[in-house]
């Protein structure tokens, strides 16, 4: 069975490298394939309030029959809950439907800057922290500005901060800012959206260099750069592909050529004008 190293988070815990994104699976989708996964060797799963399946993965995790501490569950929340009061509200709120205990990572889905209450919300996730609800607590569509603020004020910096990026959206610097303070980057939408980036001449050169899927080149790109990716599948072939991504090295020319495709596909979604 093969199944991902695991990344070291600066709260103390660990999170496996290459976890199941569950947008947008319904609850009886994401049952399924969250079982199905487990039984590959997935053990991280990432959801949210707002994809409406966090009831979904809880029955995977059951289904599995693993124990609670062998997966590491990641949801997030919606704007309504940014306060200190709020999250906690928000907290119940998915454990409940999880139908666990704690949950290992928590976070504030999108900064919504016009709202202006992301700070409370952070407050919130260092309250939960410190009674032991959450084991480490993160932000996502964070930008260098944002989670500066979150620093100047509390003087703690978010475990993770998970960001659209792919060979289209390579975000060196807010990389290279989570990285000097101590934050994992976590990579949704990995492989990018539709399969456009998986027919890149570039991608599919690297691919068929090391004798693997444009996809397991793509995500080889993530893991090799120290960052964390949850691609999503319900096939299960192509599951059992995307864990599969440890076993050779793109080349320093290789990953040049990815990254020279940034600004060339898709818009990224921009948090100062979207979110939930």
């Amino acid at each position: 069975m093969t199944t991902a190293p695991l990344v070291q988070l600066a709260s103390g815990h660990s999170i496996p490298q290459i976890g199941l994104g569950t947008w947008p699976l319904d609850d009886a989708q994401a049952a399924d394939v969250v079982a199905k996964a487990l039984d590959l060797g997935y053990r991280h799963i990432d959801t949210a309030e707002n994809y409406g399946n966090e009831a979904g993965v809880g029955e995977g995790l059951r289904r599995s029959g693993l124990a609670r501490g062998d997966v590491f569950i990641t949801t997030k929340f919606n704007r309504e809950w940014h306060s200190v009061d709020g999250v906690h509200t928000a907290w119940e709120n998915a454990v409940r439907r999880l139908g666990v205990e704690y949950l290992d990572l928590f976070l504030i889905h999108w900064p919504n800057p016009s709202q202006d209450t992301y700070l409370a919300a952070w407050e919130g996730l260092l309250k939960l922290r410190a009674e032991g609800k959450v084991r480490s607590i993160g932000v996502s569509n964070f930008f260098p500005a944002h989670s500066a603020r979150l620093i100047d004020a509390t003087g703690v910096a978010p475990d993770v901060d998970q960001l659209q990026i792919s060979p289209y959206w390579v975000k060196h610097d807010m990389r290279a800012f989570n990285i000097g303070h101590g934050t994992v980057t976590e990579s949704y939408t990995p492989i990018g959206r539709g399969n456009d980036l998986l027919a890149e001449p570039a991608v599919v050169a690297a691919a068929e260099a090391h004798g693997v899927t444009p996809g397991q080149a793509v995500l080889r790109w993530h893991t090799q750069q120290g960052l964390v990716a949850i691609p999503k599948s319900s096939h299960p072939e192509r599951l059992a592909q995307n864990l599969d991504v440890f076993g050779f090295d793109l080349t320093a020319e290789e990953i040049a050529a990815f990254n020279a495709l940034d600004g060339t596909g898709p818009e990224a979604a921009d948090p100062e004008s979207f979110g939930h």
